[in-house]
């Protein structure tokens, strides 16, 4: 196999790990790309590779994504290479003899890889909005400040930091895991998201009770329950927190001002420095950020774009518009 060759083949099979076992839409996946390299006299290899990687990686194995979706991929991945001209694998019709024994459920696994060879998992909710709320699954923003966030882990290492609407935990447990802070609250205000997020904390290994500060590999993790709209400065204060994210919280006028308030008031109450701040977003539309900068500005609170990263380490979809700000909180706020 030519360098290219081999060079094609490994991020193709890297693409399907990835996507797999995060359980992207199907359709996102390299079909095409794969369809042409199972013309090549190695395709039946590359599949098995595939199987690997996919169904038979030991993260799956540990912790399936839901069964509908690994049937629907194993369906696909036989039905692409049943149109080649070569002798059947059943390795593959095994695997799917086995999804078609396992018996569904109403929580679905998630992982991500993360470069130290490590994974975050998590157990969300099969559907995108359940029980009436947003928080049961993971949005492309998390994933993208999750991923810069382990690019610049100095902005987290031997820091506390508190995440304001933590939803399914993917930011908070990778820069737990990949970026060392001294303590994280992750936080959030629906009983069923806070419920989930403490599962997904003891799923990948972190204790709500016990904390030893000897381990600076092991921070002190905490879920707290807040309502932006019912916080008080004293709830804010005794967090102590040096930097606070948040990702994809700015989805309608109401939550995007409830936000800004807790911004305000964070500003107003800490006894030392106030924290430096990022939040990240999707831009779905042109208004997307807009009331957010606006509100910013009235508060006399400073922003700026952080720069966007190079190289993709989680499969969010590249044409989705997500920016991070950096807001500064000057601490001259009080809260009306």
């Amino acid at each position: 196999m030519a360098p290219e060759d081999h060079e094609g083949a490994t991020s193709l099979l890297q693409s399907f790990e990835r996507r797999f076992l995060a359980a992207r839409a199907l359709p996102s996946f390299p079909w095409q790309s794969l369809e042409e390299k199972l013309r090549e006299p190695l395709g039946s290899e590359l599949l098995l590779a595939i199987l690997q990687k996919t169904v038979k990686h030991p993260v799956c194995v540990q912790h399936l994504p839901s069964v509908k979706y690994a049937r629907c991929f194993l369906s696909k991945l036989i039905k692409k290479h049943e149109a080649v001209p070569t002798e059947p694998l059943d390795a593959l019709y095994e695997a799917l003899a086995e999804v078609l024994m396992a018996k569904e459920s109403a929580q679905c696994h998630r992982s991500y890889l993360l470069p130290s060879g490590d994974s975050v998992t998590l157990s969300e909710s099969t559907a995108i909005v359940s029980n009436g709320t947003t928080g049961l699954v993971t949005w492309d923003a998390a994933l993208y400040l999750a991923e810069w966030a382990i690019k610049n882990p100095a902005a987290f290492t031997d820091r506390t930091v508190l995440e304001l609407g933590s939803g399914a935990g993917l930011t908070g447990l990778a820069i737990c895991k990949a970026c060392h802070p001294r303590a994280f609250i992750f936080s959030d205000c629906h009983g069923q998201v806070l419920e989930q997020l403490r599962g997904n904390v003891l799923l990948n290994g972190f204790s709500l009770e016990l904390y030893t500060p000897t381990d600076p590999s092991s921070p002190k993790v905490t879920v707290a329950e807040l309502d932006w709209d019912e916080a008080t400065a004293a709830q804010l204060s005794a967090f102590q927190a040096d930097v606070v994210i948040a990702a994809d919280v700015l989805y309608c006028g109401e939550v995007t001002l409830s936000l800004v308030r807790v911004l305000k008031m964070l500003s107003a109450c800490q006894r030392k420095s106030a924290p430096v701040v990022y939040v990240a977003y999707t831009i779905r539309s042109q208004d997307t950020g807009k009331l957010f900068i606006t509100e910013l500005e009235h508060a006399g609170i400073y922003w700026e774009e952080v720069p966007p990263h190079a190289g993709q380490l989680f499969p969010y979809e590249e044409h989705s518009a997500i920016v991070i700000l950096k807001l500064v909180l000057n601490g001259r706020h009080s809260v009306g």
